[in-house]
């Protein structure tokens, strides 16, 4: 072989070494590697159809392993009630999410999606899974740590199904109880909203020492993605209307609405997902100046922004009726992550021409995906992209539902205890002779747990497992006690039955969103006849489970102790360990209770505060028993 031919032998090796030898280090591969400097690697290799397909978030009914690698998919998303099957079990979503993941390890970079779900009140869509009491009954606790451990007992139950992501906590500060949204929120006070993102630790794990302000960070494969929601004001829409205007100044955007995400950023939280709501008339998901200038410039948020539902959709009204301006506009806010959920072939041939043409510039782009691919690496993605069986007996462990239960007991607000100072009721005996137990919310699983469970809205019956008031008093009271059941007694029926008390289980049927939002916050029917009934002709406790206050003023008079127990989810025990005197009323309102909805809105500190009950009151009893 001739020298000449030798030299071109060699440059032919080179040449075919040289990316082999690439391909087996690559630095964004590498843990031992900074994130900054895995960032910049993978950046410098990904094409735009790959970094656009990162910002791209989309609906499991529409992803699959192939879609995953055609279009370099970013993420996917379980909406309310979207589930692998009816009573789905741990493994068939491990297996779902895992099927997803595999067609996105399967591009040629190899980048992990991050799939992301609603557990806002434990990890709701799931069959069996503990379902802790919504944000409104958590405020009423007052117990950040309490929070910070449900946190930690979510996570748990997520990434038991393979899950790294959830849509939460909501931070919204609900300025009126009109909105569908309001039980979302831990109260009207800001103060309060701040202490409760203590939940953002007890998701993701504390931060180390020393760790850089606004940074995202997730404690290991135990612990799940947080997302601080809505941005911003979602809770101070005009006569509470969902996705409705905020009309406020600055100063009161910032001082009311704003304070607990200061708090969640310095907790290290992940994502922010942007409101559908607008301020001053400015659509969030196209407000650059809050977006951009304030979340990421001036508070140096550097996880990413996540849309909501089609959220860019709705910066046009009617929703959709100029998607590219749109997304246009959405994404030039500052916006990284869309929640397409289902179009996306549309959203990423828009954004493409968007940008080729220079109406989004590439360094928009290059932050948001920066900003994702900082998430997945903090995450620990690239290191465990594929989820296993490990952590299945999490879901409803015991230990879960007996911290629910605790947190049941300690959100119960005791709003009247006796229609005298020395006639109180409550704690009531366990052995009496007969009681009655009454109301469409006594044995009503779904309606215990209201909206966001298993489906969207909720549900009515047994619709997951746990233990209703009803199945409660009747393991709580004495043996010898006769429990009566019935639903919606006639007045002859409870005044001839001689009972000792009846305990009376009303309130609101499940909604989330804007089906939720009500004008007049009336007790729905039957409830007020059914208390005018049984209180007329018996000693009763009423218990109201809600989202919110509601219109009671007229019927308090003839209720001999009167309960708020919001809704409190599967452990429908943690109610009767108070009721009975095993533990003692500790709940404070979360929320000004009105005489009238004409009075709304109306919150703690306004000129003409006027409540039937203020924010803070709660009455307090001591155990009856010893434990």
């Amino acid at each position: 072989m001739s020298r000449h031919q030798t030299l071109w032998l060699q440059l032919l090796l080179l040449l075919f070494w040289a990316p082999n030898g690439e391909a087996r280090y690559m630095k964004y591969k590498d843990p031992e590697q900074p994130i900054s400097v895995r960032i910049k690697d993978l950046m410098r290799r990904m094409t735009l159809p790959e970094k656009i397909g990162q910002m791209t978030q989309i609906e499991r009914g529409v992803a699959s392993a192939q879609v995953m690698q055609d279009y370099f998919i970013g993420s996917v998303l379980g909406g309310g009630g979207s589930v692998p099957g009816p009573q789905a079990s741990p493994e068939d979503w491990v297996n779902m999410v895992n099927g997803f993941q595999k067609g996105s390890l399967a591009t040629r970079l190899g980048i992990p999606l991050i799939y992301g779900i609603d557990a806002v009140h434990g990890h709701n869509n799931v069959y069996k899974a503990t379902i802790f009491p919504h944000n409104i009954g958590l405020g009423a606790t007052r117990d950040p740590l309490l929070v910070k451990r449900i946190g930690a007992a979510t996570a748990l139950e997520v990434r038991a199904t393979g899950i790294p992501y959830v849509f939460a906590p909501c931070v919204a500060v609900c300025r009126d109880p009109r909105w569908g949204r309001c039980y979302e929120s831990y109260g009207e006070d800001h103060n309060l909203v701040q202490q409760m993102t203590e939940i953002i630790p007890g998701l993701q794990g504390d931060i180390p020492a020393n760790h850089s302000k606004g940074v995202p960070y997730v404690s290991g494969k135990e612990k799940v993605v947080a997302c601080a929601k809505h941005f911003v004001g979602d809770g101070g829409t005009r006569d509470g209307i969902d996705e409705n205007n905020t009309i406020i100044n600055r100063h009161g955007l910032l001082s009311i609405h704003m304070p607990a995400y200061y708090n969640s950023i310095i907790k290290g939280v992940s994502t922010v997902m942007v409101s559908y709501s607008s301020w001053n008339g400015v659509k969030m998901h196209a407000n650059a100046d809050l977006v951009t200038g304030f979340l990421k410039n001036t508070l140096r948020f550097r996880g990413f922004v996540i849309s909501d539902w089609q959220g860019i959709d709705r910066i046009t009204s009617p929703p959709g009726a100029n998607y590219t301006y749109s997304v246009q506009a959405g994404i030039n806010a500052g916006i990284d992550m869309v929640m397409v959920p289902y179009i996306y072939t549309e959203f990423i041939n828009d954004l493409t021409f968007l940008v080729d043409n220079n109406f989004i510039p590439m360094s928009r782009i290059d932050d948001a995906v920066r900003r994702i691919l900082r998430v997945k690496f903090a995450s620990g993605l690239f290191e465990n992209p594929l989820a296993d069986l490990s952590l299945v007996d999490q879901i409803g462990k015991q230990e879960h539902r007996d911290l629910a239960r605790e947190a049941v007991r300690k959100s119960l607000v005791l709003l009247k205890n006796g229609k005298g100072p020395n006639d109180s009721l409550l704690p009531l005996p366990k052995k009496a002779a007969k009681i009655l137990v009454s109301g469409s919310h006594a044995d009503n699983l779904g309606y215990q747990c209201g909206g966001w469970t298993i489906q969207w809205q909720g549900a009515s019956g047994n619709i997951t497992v746990g233990t209703t008031i009803l199945d409660a008093v009747k393991s709580a009271v004495d043996p010898s006690t006769e429990v009566i059941y019935s639903e919606n007694p006639d007045e002859n029926f409870v005044k001839d039955s001689g009972f000792s008390y009846a305990i009376v289980v009303v309130g609101e049927p499940p909604y989330a969103e804007t089906a939720g939002d009500n004008t007049n916050l009336t007790l729905p029917d039957p409830g007020p006849g059914l208390i005018q009934t049984v209180c007329g002709a018996t000693k009763c406790v009423v218990v109201i489970i809600s989202g919110r206050p509601l219109v009671i003023e007229p019927y308090v008079a003839i209720m001999d102790a009167l309960v708020a127990a919001w809704l409190p989810g599967t452990e429908g025990q943690g109610i009767t360990d108070v009721l009975f005197g095993d533990y003692g009323f500790t709940g404070k309102l979360p929320r000004t209770w009105f005489k009238s909805v004409d009075q709304l809105p109306m919150n703690v500190g306004d000129k003409n505060y006027d409540p039937l009950f203020p924010f803070g009151f709660g009455l307090t009893t001591e155990p009856k028993v010893s434990r």
